[in-house]
């Protein structure tokens, strides 16, 4: 029991500390951003947090929201303030297939991914040392939920979406093959793409920073906005399109 409370309380001061960068994000889009209604697509939605940034921060025309956890879903839905039309809840991952994927929970945490992990890497040794130390769980995958997977550019179709004023993806590793199912038509109707990505080596991602950013360029998008995130080596990235202009 107090080892549960001690993760839920690291884990509250790291979400405090997140919000700190938070507020740049925020500043920053709120320099670029000059429309008046926003059309957002939140991708690893969690428990709602970059909803509630954007909610409190920007007006908003509507927010497409992805959370394939089942157990994190559920408690987004719980969070949801604000209960109208503009706000549409998908529980399932978004890849570049149409497919079903075992998503990984990790134990005692509030993260998933759809990659497998690297046990040779120092960050997976020092976390489950850490784990072992305060629960008596030894493995960092709790549990497998079969998730659905949908390909973006067919979703934005279906949805008859014209214009994404932010494309928000934060999925443990998988944010490439996001982007890769993308056709050229639908890159060109995002103005900014805001992504995380880990350079430690937890994670058997199976690409490189290099070709999301290869990706991106070829498709006249440009890094404007970079953040490293704290104690982790994670960075937050915003990129623009160069020819879609506010």
């Amino acid at each position: 029991m107090l080892n549960r409370i001690f993760i839920k309380f690291l884990t509250f001061i790291i979400n405090i500390i997140d919000y700190s960068n938070k507020k740049k994000v925020i500043l920053y889009l709120k320099k670029i951003l000059k429309k008046k209604e926003l059309n957002v697509i939140d991708i690893g939605s969690h428990k709602g947090e970059t909803i509630d940034m954007f909610m409190k921060n920007f007006e908003i025309e509507k927010i497409f929201s992805f959370e394939p956890n089942i157990n994190l879903f559920n408690k987004l839905k719980s969070n949801m303030k604000y209960v109208n039309k503009k706000i549409h809840l998908s529980n399932f991952g978004v890849g570049s297939l149409e497919e079903n994927k075992y998503l990984n929970i990790m134990t005692d945490t509030s993260s998933s991914t759809f990659n497998t992990l690297n046990s040779d890497s120092k960050y997976y040794k020092k976390k489950k040392k850490i784990l072992s130390f305060f629960s008596n769980k030894k493995e960092l995958i709790e549990q497998k939920q079969n998730i659905k997977v949908v390909n973006l550019s067919n979703f934005i179709l279906e949805k008859d979406i014209s214009s994404i004023d932010v494309l928000k993806i934060d999925t443990e590793g998988y944010e490439y093959y996001i982007l890769k199912g993308l056709i050229n038509q639908d890159f060109k109707k995002i103005k900014l793409i805001y992504f995380e990505h880990h350079y430690d080596l937890m994670i058997n991602k199976g690409y490189k920073f290099s070709e999301i950013n290869d990706l991106l360029l070829k498709n006249n998008f440009k890094k404007k906005f970079k953040l490293k995130m704290k104690f982790r080596k994670s960075f937050e990235y915003i990129y623009e399109n160069s020819i879609l202009k506010s």
